[in-house]
């Protein structure tokens, strides 16, 4: 009955219009769920999760996350006794945990203990420690996850302990030892990689660590230890809010100071350009130049590599996504985007020739990469030094590449390096005796794949180059 007159004598806000469409990735939770009010996504909260919701609205709780940037912030969109309904600020574009580059993960992972700390000094606990709870927005890492808190109980461990272990931690050890190729491992452990399969990846003098031996190897031990009780007679160790507090700072700490030495092919691809600073900037002038009368508000760059070509017009477009398959490259771009306070550019992985797929209880709980380019629907796509290793490396036809922009972009900016090109050239002599088999790679061809799909506005040569720049628009969007 509090919990009503709690509700009652709240303000209630205009209400909403319709639930029209429920998000495929929220039905696991009882506290509530999300659903589409037209193109607008909202957060139902059950009656089961009122006492939680009010205590960390009117304690202040989620008002200082939401300040600290640690939250997505909402509005409370209708009130009543049987539900109450949230809108949550509007993300751009959600990316996945196997997208991310190795310094996104370890800020998604220390975000995460962040809250869990903050929370525990204020008598909650943060009750999912998922990975998919965290993406990132206006440069930063953001907690999505409304609903993921609970009263904490004196004595009570963390219970989103091993998964936090599963979904950051593992991952991250893994990935110093293994490369960040890993990663992609989340997409077919949605629940986290196996704390057993992570103990036994990684080298035996990891025991040896104050850290992993407790957190990783002994877990999977007493997992192990545990895996038949079936009537559930294990009894739950008690845990002092201070020793949670010690093993929080212990992860913290040891996840803050890890590294990663991993070579790369194309880090510090723009230092071995086969033109000069000349024809650099050329290319860089000739982009802004076409972008600028589009007046786009929303850019993605493909194959971006560290953002430096987006760079040329962040100044004038609100919302960009740049994504690159080197992690290396995402990581420069993503720390350079925090050294410069940028705000409005998200880099993330992505091979092009695998594009991430739907994955999930029927692989709708997390959306491929192409649904969510789609929904993001950019107004200008850049393929830049991009289409030579989707033929040539990838074997694609260029009708088949054409294709893939298409479904999401309304205009494309692409360059095509000519035979000419001493990359190209590089790349067929890998062919050897099937070098032949690659006479249909030229500038006639391209034009006649693309041309399925799209018009060509603008054509030009890079000055100083064998590189062609075409200005394309989507044959859906004409007259538009």
């Amino acid at each position: 009955m509090l919990t009503i007159q709690l509700i009652l004598k709240r303000k209630t806000p205009i209400q909403m219009t319709k639930k029209t469409d429920a998000h495929q990735a929220s039905f696991r939770d009882p506290s509530g769920y999300m659903f589409y009010d037209g193109k607008t996504l909202r957060r139902v909260i059950n009656p089961i999760y009122f006492p939680q919701y009010n205590k960390l609205t009117e304690s202040g709780f989620f008002k200082t996350l939401i300040s600290n940037g640690l939250l997505i912030s909402h509005e409370e969109t209708s009130v009543s006794s049987e539900e109450i309904i949230i809108t949550p600020e509007k993300i751009p574009f959600i990316t996945n945990p196997y997208e991310w580059s190795f310094e996104q993960y370890k800020h998604a992972a220390l975000h995460t203990l962040k809250i869990q700390k903050f929370a525990l000094s204020k008598g909650f606990i943060l009750k999912d420690a998922s990975s998919y709870n965290v993406t990132f927005h206006k440069g930063k890492p953001v907690f999505i996850d409304t609903l993921s808190f609970d009263f904490y109980e004196e004595g009570t461990p963390w219970r989103a302990y091993k998964q936090f272990i599963t979904h950051f931690l593992g991952p991250l050890v893994l990935a110093k030892y293994h490369g960040t190729e890993v990663f992609k491992m989340m997409q077919t452990h949605i629940d986290g990689i196996p704390v057993k399969l992570i103990s036994s990846l990684l080298p035996t003098r990891t025991k040896l660590s104050s850290v992993i031996y407790p957190n990783i190897h002994l877990l999977a031990k007493m997992e192990s230890k545990h895996s038949e009780d079936y009537k559930a007679e294990t009894k739950i160790t008690r845990l002092s809010k201070k020793a949670q507090e010690n093993i929080l700072e212990s992860l913290y700490d040891y996840i803050k100071n890890l590294s990663l030495k991993e070579s790369s092919e194309w880090g510090d691809y723009y230092s071995k350009t086969n033109y000069d600073e000349a024809a650099f900037e050329a290319k860089k002038s000739l982009i802004k130049s076409w972008i600028k009368p589009l007046a786009p508000q929303k850019l993605i760059d493909v194959g971006g590599n560290d953002g430096t070509f987006a760079r040329t017009v962040i100044n004038s477009v609100p919302d960009i996504i740049v994504t690159d398959i080197d992690s290396n490259a995402v990581d420069f771009n993503y720390k350079q985007l925090q050294k410069n306070k940028e705000t409005n550019m998200l880099p993330f992985v992505c091979d092009v020739l695998q594009p991430a797929p739907g994955i999930g209880f029927n692989n709708t709980e997390r959306n491929s990469l192409i649904k969510r380019l789609a929904e993001y629907a950019p107004d200008v796509t850049m393929a830049l030094a991009l289409i030579h290793h989707i033929t040539l490396s990838g074997n694609v036809p260029f009708e088949k590449s054409a294709e893939f922009f298409a479904s999401f972009s309304k205009n494309l900016i692409i360059e095509f390096p000519t035979r000419e090109d001493s990359w190209v050239t590089s790349l067929l002599v890998r062919k050897r005796e099937f070098i032949n088999h690659f006479d249909f790679y030229n500038e006639e061809a391209f034009e006649k794949g693309y041309l399925n799909y799209f018009t060509i506005e603008k054509k030009e040569t890079v000055k100083g180059t064998k590189r062609l720049l075409y200005l394309l628009k989507n044959k859906s969007n004409e007259g538009q």
